[in-house]
């Protein structure tokens, strides 16, 4: 944690390309996970994003409380 807030602080455009690209890759990471185990019901292709929406709406409700 604190080489990655010096390197806020150092270096604050690589810190945010470093965080864009690393929320990039966690969201592509949990739509393929997603679409793997729900792949083989048949589902359309939107489904893995809606999922994974509704996941992060109850995740950040449960946060509020």
């Amino acid at each position: 944690m604190d080489y990655l807030r010096q390197l806020r602080m150092e270096r604050p455009l690589l810190f945010w390309i470093a965080m864009a690209v690393a929320f990039w890759l966690a969201f592509q990471l949990a739509l393929f996970l997603i679409a793997l185990v729900i792949g083989p019901f048949g589902f359309p292709s939107w489904a893995p994003l809606v999922v994974l929406m509704v996941a992060l709406v109850v995740i950040a409700r449960r946060q509020q409380r």
